[in-house]
């Protein structure tokens, strides 16, 4: 087994690693030291958010896994997200000009002069949601970001920018696992040139949000259905999680993990050393069940 250096082509000049590490529910406290563990684990993709409220933190980690590894800038991929804010939560959708202001907010935070790159968090900004797209693109042309994006974002959505005749997204970061495969969204984006990258690969594991105040929407069956995953991992020789994070890479997208332990942080990455076969990729295909359970994106002909 070997560490998974594998990277996907965002646009002409960036390009993601396929294994990033997510931040989400990392607090501040754990973060820095969490972060420049996995940095030296040989993490080289930090995905995190404004609305994970643990920028500085992550950036405090960045900054140490740079120094303790001798790395450059150069070498670490970091995502970033606009919060968007959301009318129906009574949080006002930002502007163009708060769109800007909030990016410039992250980047202090990171510590960074740049992100490599920069989504919009979910489709929650309604009328506001071209004009925070067109700050995104001008984030680019200044050089704050590298590539841009949107999360959560289904076709409606995508086509809305496609329809105003801006820029197509470089990624659009959407759950995806054996039980969301999301086949018509993907090939969409595939037709579109808009990369895929996998938030919740993990969701399938018996352990997935099971610790007090982590919200899951698992059916019965699903935990039942775990099993299958683990015989699978077992016939290869890897972990369920090392199984079920090759398998999204092998379809295409980047995986984002998510671990406190430093053997699981090393696991997530050892991915190199095997590959599913045919027969079990068409297996799990079979396994769709429909939008997810962490973050549906909605109606596909939507854009509400």
């Amino acid at each position: 087994m070997a560490l998974m250096t594998r990277t996907f082509a965002l646009n002409e000049n960036v390009s993601i690693p396929a294994v990033g590490f997510g931040t989400y529910l990392i607090s501040s406290e754990d973060a820095p030291e969490v972060i420049q563990t996995a940095i030296e684990c040989g993490y080289r993709h930090i995905d995190t958010a404004s609305g994970y409220r643990n920028e500085t933190a992550v950036g405090e980690g960045i900054q140490a896994g740079l120094a303790s590894t001798g790395l450059s800038r150069s070498d670490i991929f970091v995502t970033a997200k606009l919060w968007p804010g959301n009318s129906a939560w009574g949080d006002a959708p930002k502007t163009h000009e708060q769109t800007l202001a909030e990016c410039d907010a992250s980047l202090e935070r990171l510590g960074l002069d740049y992100v490599d790159l920069y989504l919009i968090h979910a489709p929650y900004g309604g009328a506001e949601r071209l004009s925070q797209w067109r700050a995104l693109v001008e984030l680019q042309t200044a050089g704050k970001a590298r590539s841009i994006g949107v999360s959560n974002f289904n076709r409606g959505h995508l086509d809305e920018i496609r329809t105003a005749g801006l820029p197509t997204p470089d990624a659009n970061q959407i759950e995806l696992h054996p039980w969301s495969q999301k086949p018509e969204l993907l090939a969409y984006m595939a037709e579109n040139g808009i990369a895929p990258i996998a938030y919740c690969s993990l969701v399938p594991l018996s352990t997935w949000r099971t610790e007090e105040g982590q919200a899951s929407a698992k059916t019965e069956q699903m935990k039942a259905d775990s099993a299958a995953f683990s015989d699978m991992a077992r016939k290869y020789g890897v972990t369920e999680a090392q199984f079920l994070l090759r398998w999204g890479v092998q379809n295409g997208y980047a995986v984002l993990p998510k671990s406190l332990n430093p053997q699981r942080m090393k696991q997530n990455i050892d991915l190199e050393g095997f590959e599913i076969d045919d027969t079990d990729m068409a297996a799990i295909r079979e396994m769709d069940r429909g939008q997810g359970v962490a973050w549906a994106t909605g109606d596909p002909s939507s854009a509400d």
